[in-house]
């Protein structure tokens, strides 16, 4: 199970997570981790588009604490259904969601964690973090990490 934030402007359109520029991010570092989207559950922790309008463009506003609460019953659910061995909570809306609690990526990243209910939950980047890096190399290893943090977690469900 994939756990991002919420769904973005062409996400909110289309009424399926990660169709936009994340998206493509994503498919690409799941292929080259070598895991099969259409074998894996992804959702996000806040259901409803956040955005401002700026002219005609709807921009994205990160949700709040509230928001996130109010949607962790939606996000639980899923999780009874769906029953996954590991959860990748992608950046820290859906980290805070998954633990309750508010975390810096960066130590909680490279272990994966095992939650009250038994899941295993890896934590790493949303995508979008990597559409944001303008050096090419910085964001190449930022995307090598990115994938690594995939690997990781395919291995945690395989030992799951």
């Amino acid at each position: 199970m994939l756990v991002g934030e919420q769904p973005g402007d062409k996400e909110d359109l289309a009424g399926k997570p990660f169709v936009g520029p994340a998206g493509r991010m994503l498919d690409q570092a799941l292929a080259d981790a070598g895991i099969a989207r259409d074998e894996t559950f992804v959702t996000n922790a806040v259901k409803h588009f956040k955005h401002e309008m700026r002219g005609k463009r709807r921009l994205h506003k990160r949700p709040n604490n509230y928001e996130i609460e109010r949607c962790k019953i939606w996000l639980d659910r899923e999780r009874e259904l769906v029953e996954p061995t590991i959860i990748i909570a992608l950046g820290v809306t859906a980290t805070r969601s998954l633990t309750g609690k508010t975390v810096t990526i960066a130590k909680m990243r490279k272990t994966p964690v095992d939650m009250a209910d038994g899941t295993r939950l890896v934590v790493t980047i949303h995508p979008s973090a990597l559409l944001r890096i303008k050096d090419e190399a910085d964001k190449r290893a930022a995307y090598g990490e990115f994938v690594t943090d995939l690997k990781a977690a395919k291995a945690a469900a395989r030992r799951g």
